[in-house]
């Protein structure tokens, strides 16, 4: 009897049963990824370790990160989400517009610095021009053609379709055309109506996001996963969530990751005025561990890559995560404002080297990756970013205030 045999022997017998399933690589039901959510005392303890042996197994243990930079061209929004502080309607002062020359220079200024990827995403403008997305795109690809663009979430792909009078799926094709690589698979939250009409009424629906991300992959555009969890969902509705996702995957392939958000709620008004029972104030230490451990176990036959937020948990708890199932650290960001506009404390921008540095720690082998998770190099140590002095990049605080970008005084002109 092996060592990990003796302790599967010690757990709870519906746990050890569910683990022996995973380490012999058969499919997790959404019933039995419950169970594991459930889980305490050395069951919990057993996940994270079978998470470990499933990551180590299915991607070895390079631990990668791709440089990029996020753009989020405006907070205006259409939309008034109960968990987002990022939105602002358009008629208050701290609404901000970047020009496309704006939004191409701060992407000519990541690329210089070593960025491979811009990540573009933002509120949805009201009276938007229908063709604004499209621009963004070939503004960006004139000036800088080998950049990869990761942008537009689900919910701006409907909107753009609907602005442009178009289908989702030419709309997809449009924006192919003008640049567009690959997808964000965010504004999923959790994929249940009832509880998305209860945090995001008018947010596009479960049937839609799906449509939007099936029509991407159908037409050769890959897109990330995402999960937003620890506010008022249920750990069956994570445990359905994850199985809808990998049901998608089966289907079409196109997912290139999967990446748990724990929701921040400082700053959220659902949390700040209370607007549901049962809120809660995001993922304790062992839920966030647990969430990642079961999202490997229940995805690692057909999605490599698991994805924690330093953004949301910080570099400590980032480097537990990739000991509990997660295998990749995400992205240097250089501009973070949705997270950061919702309280949370962890920086918007961290370099090549810490991450290097902290994936060491832990007895990994760091690399950067492109979008496509293609490494394009090992143990790096001197990139440009890692520099730069953080401040040369403003804050999101400092953005909102910047009179030239700002929307309503736009609008007026």
């Amino acid at each position: 009897m092996t060592n990990l045999d003796a302790l599967l022997s010690s757990a709870d017998p519906v746990i050890s049963s569910i683990l022996d399933d995973a380490l012999s690589e058969k499919e997790i039901t959404a019933q039995d990824g419950l169970e594991l959510f459930c889980a305490d005392e050395i069951d919990f303890h057993l996940i994270g370790l079978v998470a470990d042996i499933l990551r180590q197994r299915r991607v070895g243990n390079t631990i990668s990160y791709v440089i990029n930079r996020n753009i989020n061209f405006t907070n205006v929004c259409i939309k008034q989400c109960g968990f987002c502080a990022f939105s602002r309607d358009f008629r208050e002062e701290q609404g901000y517009l970047l020009p496309i020359p704006e939004i191409v220079r701060r992407a000519k200024e990541a690329w210089n610095l070593g960025a491979t990827e811009v990540c573009i995403q933002a509120g949805l403008l009201p009276d938007m021009d229908k063709n604004l997305y499209e621009n963004i795109c070939r503004e960006i690809k004139k000036e800088l053609p080998d950049i990869h663009i990761h942008g537009f979430s689900p919910e701006e792909i409907l909107y753009g379709a609907r602005c442009s009078e178009v289908s989702v799926e030419e709309y997809l094709r449009r924006l192919y055309e003008a640049g567009v690589d690959t997808l964000p698979g965010t504004s999923a939250e959790i994929l249940d109506q009832k509880l998305r009409d209860k945090i995001s009424p008018g947010r596009i629906s479960v049937k839609d996001w799906e449509n939007v991300i099936k029509c991407a992959h159908n037409l050769g555009i890959r897109t990330t996963s995402t999960m937003m969890f620890g506010h008022v969902e249920t750990l069956k509705d994570r445990a359905k969530h994850i199985a809808r996702l990998r049901d998608i995957q089966k289907q079409t392939g196109g997912f290139t990751e999967f990446v748990p958000l724990n929701f921040v709620h400082t700053e959220a008004p659902m949390y700040k005025h209370k607007l549901h029972s049962g809120m809660r104030a995001g993922g304790s230490g062992n839920d966030v561990l647990l969430t990642h451990a079961v999202a490997r176990i229940m995805l690692n036959n057909c999605i490599d890559n698991i994805q924690m937020s330093w953004v949301k948990e910080g570099q400590r708890m980032s480097q537990l995560l990739l000991m509990w199932g997660a295998n990749d650290f995400g992205g240097t960001l250089i501009n973070e404002s949705i997270s950061t506009s919702a309280g949370s404390q962890y920086g918007q921008l961290i370099k090549p080297r810490e991450i290097c540095t902290m994936a060491r720690q832990i007895g990994r082998i760091p690399a950067q990756r492109d979008t496509n998770y293609k490494i394009l190099k090992f143990d790096s140590d001197d990139d440009m970013l890692d520099n730069v002095v953080d401040t040369q990049f403003g804050s999101y605080a400092e953005l909102i205030k910047i009179k030239k970008f700002s929307y309503k005084n736009l609008r007026a002109n």
